[in-house]
């Protein structure tokens, strides 16, 4: 009986010993291997750094702490701990992967890089978290960057959140656990932590997600789902409905209710530039929305306020954060031409930037809650 459940115990682990992810060797489903196939994480420079336009990486290596690693690449430890949300002696897996707070030097340079100091505010908002995370968002959009990134695309950097796993963001964007464990070195358990940086793995040329329905599993003497009756599908009747353009007799004009609105019924921010959204916000995929504008186009205001900050991104791509009253601020990414500074204060609708040249062009807008980001849409239609 030993001698067959350790069979069936080693049945689950490769030669080399590591783990069986979706349990092939004993004849299980492999539906986790079946999801959007990806490429391997690119090999990274002598001192462990891996280069993209938008950010770098460091990759830890056997026997590594936060501290180490930071030495290696030329980055205060307490800074390289305090941006992964670690301290600096914390011992890392072999292969696992830090965000740098700042750019370092490299073999190929791609630009410099002006980021705002850890910890720096503005009227109470912390600005690295917004700058951060709004140029997180916003380069996952962008097709235009300073050099080509190792193996030809740059994979989104996601920053996790309280309650998240590995598994969950897995799913959220079609990939599979194994493949986001081998980027990130994560360890056997899989275990994340808030604030902490993971790289998505970018999917191989041709690989397309496979949709899997969900397994159901009947308990031991219970029969089968009955299956749905085809009347089920079937469409409903047609109603007789009479045209919308159709009015009863007697009934008055409809009011302009254009004419009618007030200054408390209108849009509590003006649209930032002019063009249509062409990606919407999305928790925990795009903080705000992304709008659509020829590039040099003007970027006003969307309400009066104060300029909180104006940085920019590890590639030079500007950000603007503008204070409003009422705890809010709003955020905007991938700008140009500015012609603010901290402390300037502006009206709503002022010009302020243009929109920077690329391809796409677009502007990445933000509206946040102290430093909660929320749904720009509402607030602007």
């Amino acid at each position: 009986m030993a001698g067959a459940a350790l069979s069936a115990l080693t049945a689950c682990v490769s030669p080399q010993g590591a783990q069986d992810w979706d349990l092939r060797a004993n004849g299980a489903s492999t539906t986790e291997a079946a999801m959007t196939a990806t490429a391997n994480r690119p090999t990274p420079d002598a001192r462990g750094v891996i280069s993209y336009p938008g950010y770098q990486v460091a990759v830890a290596r056997q026997g590594d702490t936060v501290g180490s690693v930071a030495t290696r690449v030329g980055i205060a430890p307490t800074q390289l701990a305090q941006f992964n949300a670690l301290t600096v002696d914390t011992p890392l897996n072999d292969g696992a992967v830090l965000a740098l707070p700042s750019r370092v030097a490299e073999s190929a340079p791609m630009g410099t890089a002006t980021p705002t100091a850890p910890g720096a505010t503005a009227g109470g908002i912390e600005v690295t978290a917004i700058a951060s995370s709004a140029i997180d968002r916003s380069t996952a959009t962008s097709t235009t960057t300073s050099a080509p990134a190792p193996g030809g695309v740059e994979p989104i950097r996601h920053k996790v959140a309280r309650g998240e796993t590995a598994y969950s963001i897995a799913r959220m964007y079609g990939v599979s656990a194994k493949s986001l464990a081998e980027w990130n070195g994560l360890g056997p358990d899989l275990s994340v932590h808030e604030g902490q940086y993971l790289l998505i793995p970018v999917a191989l040329p041709g690989a397309a997600p496979v949709a899997v329905a969900p397994t159901v599993v009947n308990a031991p003497g219970t029969g089968s789902p009955t299956p749905e009756p085809p009347s089920a599908s079937k469409p409903l009747p047609k109603e007789k409905t009479q045209p919308a353009s159709a009015k009863p007799e007697g009934t008055p004009p409809s009011p302009d209710l254009g004419k009618q609105r007030t200054s408390a019924s209108a849009a509590r921010f003006a649209m930032p530039a002019q063009g249509s959204i062409i990606r919407a916000f999305a928790p925990k995929a795009n903080m705000g929305i992304d709008i659509g504008a020829p590039g040099g186009s003007p970027v006003k205001a969307a309400d009066d306020g104060t300029i909180g900050a104006v940085t920019k991104d590890t590639s030079g791509v500007a950000i603007v954060v503008i204070r409003h009253a009422g705890n809010l601020a709003t955020v905007y990414a991938n700008v140009d031409n500015i012609t603010v500074k901290k402390g300037d204060t502006v009206k709503r609708g002022q010009q302020f930037a243009t929109v920077r040249k690329a391809d796409p062009t677009y502007l990445h807008f933000e509206v946040r809650k102290g430093t909660e980001a929320v749904d720009p849409a509402p607030y602007v239609q």
